[in-house]
C-alpha cells in the first residue's frame, strides 16, 4: 500500500492525466492542419528516430564487459540480427523486436551462466 492519502492519489492521477493530454494536443494546437511545418520540426521529424536508436544501443552496451563472462558474445550477435534485419527490412520496431528476442533467447538458453 502508499503512504499517500487518497485525494493525493487522485490529485496525482489527475495531473499526469493533464499532462499527457497537453502533450498530445498541443502539436495540433499549434501547428494547424494545412500550414507548413517550420524547417526545425521537419529536421528533428528526421533526425530524432535515429538519435533515439542510437541513444538506446550505447544504454544498452553500456555495461558489457569482454573480459568477464561471455565477453560479450550475446550482445554482439543479437546487435548484429538487429544491424542485418534493420538494413534489409527498414522497418526499426521490427529489427529492435528481433534482436531483443535473440538477445534474451542467447542468455536465457544458451549462455546461460
Amino acid at each position: 500500500m502508499t503512504d499517500m492519502p487518497f485525494w493525493q492519489q487522485v490529485a496525482t492521477i489527475l495531473i499526469c492525466a493533464a499532462g499527457t493530454m497537453i502533450t498530445r494536443f498541443l502539436p495540433f494546437l499549434i501547428f494547424k492542419p494545412g500550414s507548413r511545418l517550420p524547417p526545425y520540426v521537419k529536421y528533428l521529424g528526421k533526425a530524432l528516430p535515429s538519435a533515439v536508436f542510437a541513444l538506446l544501443v550505447v544504454y544498452c552496451l553500456k555495461d558489457v564487459s569482454l573480459l568477464k563472462g561471455f565477453h560479450g558474445i550475446p550482445e554482439a550477435l543479437a546487435l548484429a540480427l538487429t544491424v542485418a534485419v534493420h538494413l534489409w527490412k527498414r522497418q526499426m520496431l521490427l529489427s529492435m523486436a528481433l534482436g531483443t528476442l535473440c538477445y534474451m533467447g542467447l542468455v536465457q538458453y544458451v549462455f546461460v551462466g
